[in-house]
């Protein structure tokens, strides 16, 4: 029996998942660790964290379940996306990477609008330019750190900073560089002209390779800190969400996925570079060959329900709370909830978006307040949707959804009326790093192809399909998208 590893490097641990040749997951284990916030709005964390994560995770994994490091066959990387991982000369980490979710350069994405064009860069790259990408935050260090910036020789993201220190290769898998907006979308690889533009030497970008592609393999050195084989072959991978879309199947075009996390994913396959042409809706390479993906994202999804609960019902079970909000029709007796509590990416990109109940009337119960929640997250979702099938999208029959609220057979109940879409779970809760598990059995050469090892390997299971209620959601539906342009001068008046 052979074995493979998906490693998934995130902003709060390095997990490490065994994959067994029938595609069953034989253990994981993670390394814990935390960011910091030097100022407000920064997020930054020390790679070397990642590193000695990977190490310690791989250590117990294979400890756990009693297998050597010489039956793994292949690893396969994921982790979070847009980060900014700077090196010197000999890969010596020059500054705190500034992750995904630092908000310091409004100014700077000002400033890519006006170097590049605010439409050309669309057209070029498939998105705008958002605080979140990687290319704002250099051209931050650009601006406001000359000694930094005149050191960096290499320019990495999170996982391939793991991927240089099992290696010794700079390698990016052009999922996770088509989200740095330093990409041309439809090449597949790096834009000269968006590089160029900005001051970037190209040099320092790093080779890209497709996600069940071998960049290198484990160094002797890598072997020794991990106890894996020397000369294990390691694939490219993919960023989180195209690494999760392979963990469920979603990798043929007209394929969604729902991760339904503290954020909420709505992601959608591509056979070819569709993007919504204000860049509301992001769109990148997927970590399938020859294959696009649209990504509509909102900020607090399921984080919405845990900052309910633990402000208005501390300490109660959510399976409890949700399952007394299915005594509520649907509509919550005409109370709506705006899911912005942390500002909004899509359909409103906007920090300043704030959340809101509107409606309530002393006839409302902490049920109905529930419920509102639930149905507030499906209702921004519905709206990532639409500007995906507005891009090109087909309408989806079929959504595959994942994540802790995907639990709750109310709320799965929601998501299949309000987006008109069987909802089905599937045989993993793994995630991305089960996606990266399965890239690399396509890199040990078990499968032929990233389809046929999902077709082989993910088992799929409808849990909800679209009821009765989807008239009434459609409506209130209409009077929840008027609301976000009617409160918004409110929101940047306090």
């Amino acid at each position: 029996m052979g074995f493979v590893l998906g490693i998934d490097v995130s902003t709060t641990a390095t997990k490490a998942v065994l994959i067994d040749d029938a595609g069953a997951v034989r253990g994981s284990a993670a390394s814990e660790y935390g960011f910091d916030v030097p100022h407000p709005l920064w997020s930054e964390q020390d790679p070397h964290l990642w590193w000695s994560g990977a190490t310690g995770a791989i250590q117990a994994v294979l400890a756990s379940t009693g297998v050597t490091g010489d039956r793994i066959d292949a690893i396969g990387l994921t982790g979070q996306m847009h980060g900014a991982v700077l090196l010197g000369a000999d890969g010596d980490v020059l500054r705190p990477a500034i992750l995904w979710n630092d908000q310091r350069t409004a100014a700077e994405c000002d400033a890519i609008r006006r170097a590049v064009g605010p439409e050309r860069l669309i057209e070029v790259t498939g998105n705008d330019a958002l605080t979140g990408f990687t290319a704002p935050k250099l051209v931050w260090v650009r601006d406001h750190e000359p000694d930094v910036w005149g050191r960096v020789r290499h320019v990495l993201l999170p996982k391939d900073y793991v991927r240089l220190r099992l290696t010794g290769d700079y390698v990016l898998d052009k999922a996770d560089g088509a989200g740095t907006i330093l990409f041309d979308l439809a090449a597949r690889d790096w834009s000269t002209e968006v590089v160029a533009a900005l001051g970037i030497d190209p040099a320092w970008m790093p080779p890209t390779r497709e996600g069940p592609e071998v960049t290198g393999t484990v160094t002797a050195e890598a072997a020794g800190a991990t106890g894996l084989r020397a000369g294990t072959p390691v694939v490219a991978g993919g960023g989180d969400q195209a690494a999760n879309a392979v963990g469920v199947g979603a990798v043929r075009s007209g394929t969604v996925a729902l991760s339904l996390g503290t954020s909420g994913v709505i992601f959608a396959t591509t056979d070819r570079p569709l993007h919504e042409p204000r860049g509301i809706v992001h769109a990148f390479c997927h970590a399938v060959p020859g294959r696009w993906h649209m990504m509509s994202v909102m900020l607090s999804a399921a984080g919405s329900l845990r900052w309910f609960r633990d402000t208005v019902a501390p300490g109660v079970d959510f399976g409890d709370l949700t399952a007394r909000a299915a005594d509520v029709p649907a509509g919550s007796g005409g109370l709506l909830f705006l899911p912005y509590l942390t500002g909004e990416r899509s359909p409103h990109p906007d920090p300043l978006a704030r959340g809101a109940f509107v409606g309530l009337t002393v006839a409302h119960d902490r049920r109905h307040l529930t419920r509102a929640v639930l149905e507030g997250v499906a209702f921004g979702l519905r709206d990532g949707l639409d500007l995906m099938i507005a891009a090109g999208m087909p309408a989806p029959d079929q959504i595959r959804a994942s994540g802790g609220g995907t639990a709750s057979p109310l709320w799965r109940q929601i998501l299949a009326d309000v987006l008109q879409a069987e909802i089905a779970t599937v045989s993993t809760t793994e995630g991305a790093a089960y996606g990266a598990g399965l890239l690399a059995a396509v890199g040990a050469g078990w499968y032929p192809s990233v389809e046929a090892a999902a077709d082989a390997l993910v088992r799929v299971q409808p849990v909800a399909a679209p009821g009765p209620d989807g008239e009434r959601y459609a409506r209130a539906h209409a009077i929840y998208r008027a609301l976000y342009p009617a409160l918004a001068p409110t929101f940047r008046a306090s």
